[in-house]
């Protein structure tokens, strides 16, 4: 069986990150899925998905690492087509990926003790992200 459910994430950009662990155990109870995945997406083309540990230095290392592997300060050839200044943004959503699938079992998440599911959104500026959380058991 398949269960989904979409929520509203209001992020600021500039590689804005938030946990939605809560929203996602939210869901696995209501739904009542016991034993299967639970698949999460954010639509768009300069949001990612991932896990991480979710504390304040570590999330700094992050964006630190994101402005490394794409700097936001770099010219990018996307800006000639539609005269923007988020190619930066979607470098690096398409290096982290819109999705993540994880294991349910006995009605709990299969995250370890200090992994976290985190929405990151690139973009250079607030968006209104959609979130989709798909449960198949």
């Amino acid at each position: 069986m398949t269960k989904t459910r979409k929520f509203v994430l209001e992020t600021g950009g500039f590689t804005d990150i938030i946990d939605i662990t809560g929203r996602i155990r939210d869901f696995v109870d209501s739904e009542k899925i016991e034993d299967g995945l639970v698949s999460v997406f954010v639509k768009g083309s300069t949001g990612g998905v991932t896990t991480i540990e979710y504390e304040p230095n570590l999330v700094k290392d992050f964006r630190n690492a994101m402005e490394k592997i794409a700097p936001s300060d770099a010219r990018y050839e996307h800006a000639k087509t539609w005269n923007d200044d988020n190619g930066s943004s979607h470098v690096r959503a398409s290096v982290i990926g819109p999705s993540q699938t994880i294991p349910v079992s006995r009605g709990e998440l299969m995250l370890g003790t200090w992994q976290q599911v985190i929405v990151i959104d690139f973009d250079t500026r607030p968006r209104k992200r959609e979130v989709f959380l798909t449960g198949i058991t």
